[in-house]
């Protein structure tokens, strides 16, 4: 007997325990998102490109002291970008947020940052200002936007032969409930492959010929160009289920399911590939359920990423740096 499951989508802030801020420069593409946990949480994570910008994700390993997260920021900047946490633990210290190390609050936050810096102005990068902006943004719970917003504001796809034969990307998020499961997924998009529907393996976005006219395919160029390290997509699952550290780390390296399937190719050792995992609740739920549904809904925060994200030809070949 077959039984259909009942997938529901929800608003990301339907998922309780995690309010998320952003804040950007449109002018300069690029920007911070944020994410901060008001519940206990354990949560794991994928690294699965060859040159991630990151910060304190080691706290994330099974092999490390087991403490809640305070705050997962996400930007752009590269590693320039990373003392956007500084401003974010300015903001937690100062709302008291953290865990209790004698006299003192210490705030855990995780970050990784996106290569944007050949878009906009480059010398403008997510800083401390920044990140504790995104935190007051926060403090709203409102509905995050998809696009070309907070950690999405520079994001690109297809870069393999310049950018002048990219796309604009941003960022995605999307959520569903099965049951009492909630599953949601959020990524920024920074891609040198191309972005394919994983439903129908149709190409949506990435690399272009030389005038724009039609999409070409990066896997067929990669014996003629190598890739420059100037990419990473970056992603989070967050669950209401109930697991332990290291199983969500299990279900960060199951969802990369979802990006194989939607970006080509991917995992390189130019992109910088992270996915994170958050178990916030006490939902009851197998670990493989939870596992293959956060690869698909992945997928589809990919999709939503660059259908959110269009930008002219002529908008967008102004603000590239060639």
């Amino acid at each position: 007997m077959n039984v259909k499951i009942n997938r529901e989508e929800i608003q990301f802030n339907d998922i309780e325990g995690i309010r998320i801020g952003q804040c950007q420069d449109a002018e300069a593409m690029t920007g911070v998102s944020v994410v901060i946990f008001d519940v206990e949480n354990a949560g794991g994570i994928d690294i699965s490109g060859g040159g991630p910008a990151s910060r304190e994700t080691h706290l994330l390993s099974p092999y490390t002291d087991t403490k809640s997260i305070n705050a997962l920021v996400l930007s752009g900047g590269s590693v320039f970008g990373l003392s956007a946490s500084d401003g974010v633990l300015n903001y937690l210290e100062n709302k008291n947020i953290g865990y209790q190390l004698g006299s003192q609050v210490i705030p855990l936050v995780v970050q990784s940052s996106i290569f944007d810096l050949t878009i906009g102005d480059s010398n403008i990068r997510p800083d401390a200002k920044m990140g504790y902006q995104a935190c007051v943004d926060a403090e709203n719970n409102v509905i995050p936007k998809s696009g070309s917003f907070g950690a999405g504001t520079g994001a690109t796809v297809g870069k393999l032969l310049g950018m002048n034969r990219s796309q604009k990307s941003g960022i995605g998020y999307i959520a569903f409930k099965i049951g009492e499961i909630k599953i949601g997924a959020m990524v920024v998009v920074n891609a040198v492959g191309d972005i394919l529907n994983y439903r129908t393996g149709e190409q949506v976005a990435g690399l272009v010929n030389n005038n724009r006219t039609r999409f070409m395919r990066t896997d067929e160029q990669f014996y003629n160009e190598l890739p420059t390290g100037a990419n990473t997509t970056l992603a989070a699952i967050f669950t209401n289920c109930k697991f332990s550290e290291a199983e969500m780390n299990k279900i960060a390296a199951m969802a990369r399911s979802g990006l194989s399937r939607s970006i080509s190719p991917v995992n390189t050792m130019a992109d910088g590939d992270t996915i994170y995992a958050f178990s916030v609740g006490n939902e009851k739920a197998d670990i493989n359920v939870v596992g293959s549904l956060a690869a698909n809904i992945l997928s589809e925060a990919i999709l939503k990423a660059i259908s959110t994200s269009q930008c002219p030809d002529e908008i967008y070949l102004k603000s590239i740096i060639m």
